[in-house]
């Protein structure tokens, strides 16, 4: 029986601390300043590998033409923690949506996340209040230690994160202020 309870403990820590290029709760790491790795997703529960999908719409306030984007949705501690880890490719309209149960100040990074991707965060009526890029670190098979990731934390409390192939909102007019029709939660 302790072996056991020492297994599921050492199982939880595994998986909180391997959080990929999923979501960051922002709280200020004493040593290092940088966020700690406590993803705080929505209530859902569910598998590692997010199962839901859905289609997002951005558009541009400049009145341009409407982007779509099919997403898989990341909505609770597995998926998000998860996020797009491992991955060699994501297709060009395909993205990971990230879902949160509040608005507040998030940070991703891209722990064993092999494409270079771009985020964009959005606050709680799906307006974009920042776009980063994000960078891989490291080549496939090399592990870097967590205190030399780059942290990619939202300019503005936000909701929701997109993560989408880098350089897709550039290609595409999609700039901070301008909206996303999400999937109804």
């Amino acid at each position: 029986m302790r072996a056991l309870a020492t297994a599921l403990i050492l199982l939880l820590a595994s998986l909180l601390f391997m959080a990929g290029c999923g979501g960051e709760e922002k709280s200020e790491s004493p040593s290092e300043g940088a966020p700690e790795t406590t993803a705080v997703p929505s209530e859902n529960t569910g598998a590692s590998i997010p199962d839901e999908s859905a289609t997002v719409a951005l558009i541009p306030s400049d009145g341009g033409e409407r982007v779509e984007v099919q997403t898989e949705i990341a909505d609770n501690i597995f998926e998000v923690t998860r996020g797009l880890m491992y991955r060699t490719e994501l297709a060009e309209d395909q993205g990971m949506l990230f879902v949160f149960s509040d608005e507040q100040q998030r940070s991703f990074w891209m722990k064993n996340t092999l494409i270079p991707l771009s985020i964009a965060y959005m606050d709680s009526e799906g307006r974009i209040v920042d776009i980063q890029k994000m960078e891989t670190v490291g080549d496939a098979g090399q592990t870097v230690p967590d205190s030399e990731l780059p942290r990619y934390v939202s300019a503005e409390p936000a909701m929701y994160a997109l993560e989408v192939n880098q350089g897709f909102y550039d290609e595409r007019g999609i700039q901070v202020g301008d909206m996303a029709e999400l999937p109804d939660r």
